[in-house]
């Protein structure tokens, strides 16, 4: 809201154009004419009514005619601010402060720029702002020293904010870094881990295998001429003397001896097909003679007919 100081002068000339109205006499008051509103008289001197009001007292906008208004205390006016100007030279010109400047218009800081208006409350408001161009010019120091300070002011920030980009980015860096340090732990210590496994799996499976050994040379030994057969041959049952469902346990290990020569139920380690269980028998298997179960009549034709080593375990 632009604002203007009022001095005896400036109240006379606009008092004159005042139509039907008195002219405000030489003290810097108005007299109320008949038609009158505070508003009315606001528009007609520049000013608003809540400063005319604050000016005489009033506690409501209700005048009458004749009434005296006082206008010479209205001292507040706009200053626009001009290349060179600083809050102190303002203050300078004007008898203030650069607080009271400040505090008047809400400033939180001592930068201004060409352009901005300012109110100024003050009983030297009423001289002209033409006269503030020689002012600032006659503290050229002064105003130097402002807009270094403002500078100066102004670096600090951006040294600070720069300050802080940097701290976040390094504390964002040493999060993914620790981040990732603990994923790579992480996966050390499952490969570990499955190391460890793989290693025990391989020691059992070489006892296993040692054990298997012992037993085949604990028992035993003889070769043998060794076919194979299927569940699905002709005239198979698949079930074998011992009441083993070979069609039900297709991957079982199973061999047909003559049970004079191996008792059936027999534990026996063949010789490229593993270990057994002696749990079939057949009317051409005698003597050392076997046949070795297998899955599929291809896997059979596979096998042929070879001489083999056996162990029988027990």
């Amino acid at each position: 809201m632009k604002k203007f100081v009022f001095t005896l002068g400036t109240t006379a000339i606009l008092s004159a154009g005042f139509v039907g109205a008195a002219s405000a006499s030489t003290s810097g008051t108005y007299e109320v004419q008949k038609g009158d509103t505070l508003w009315k008289i606001a528009q007609n001197h520049n000013v608003s009514v809540d400063e005319l009001k604050d000016a005489n007292n009033l506690t409501s906008t209700l005048i009458y005619p004749n009434q005296t208004l006082n206008l010479s205390s209205i001292k507040e006016i706009v200053h626009t601010v001009k290349r060179g100007d600083t809050l102190w030279s303002i203050g300078q010109h004007y008898g203030v402060t650069v607080e009271e400047i400040k505090e008047w218009n809400g400033l939180t800081s001592d930068l201004v720029f060409p352009g901005e208006q300012f109110k100024i409350k003050t009983a030297q408001a009423a001289q002209s702002q033409t006269a503030s161009a020689p002012v600032a010019k006659a503290a050229p120091q002064a105003q130097q020293s402002q807009t270094a300070q403002a500078q100066q002011e102004q670096a600090a920030q951006e040294q600070t904010q720069k300050e802080q980009e940097q701290a976040q980015a390094a504390q964002a860096q040493a999060a993914q870094e620790q981040a990732q340090k603990e994923q790579e732990q992480a996966q050390t210590a499952q490969a570990q881990v499955a190391q460890e496994q793989a290693a025990q799996q391989q020691q059992q499976a070489a006892q296993q295998q040692q054990q298997q050994s012992q037993q085949q040379a604990s028992g035993k030994s003889m070769t043998v001429e060794a076919t194979a057969y299927t569940a699905n041959c002709a005239g198979c049952s698949g079930t074998t003397a011992t009441g083993v469902n070979l069609k039900s346990n297709p991957n079982q290990r199973v061999i047909a001896v003559d049970p004079s020569v191996i008792p059936l139920g027999s534990k026996v380690y063949v010789e490229g097909y593993g270990q057994a269980v002696a749990a079939d028998t057949g009317g051409a298997i005698k003597g050392n003679r076997i046949d070795v179960f297998v899955s599929s009549d291809s896997a059979a034709q596979d096998w042929g007919r070879r001489s083999v080593k056996i162990t029988v375990i027990d």
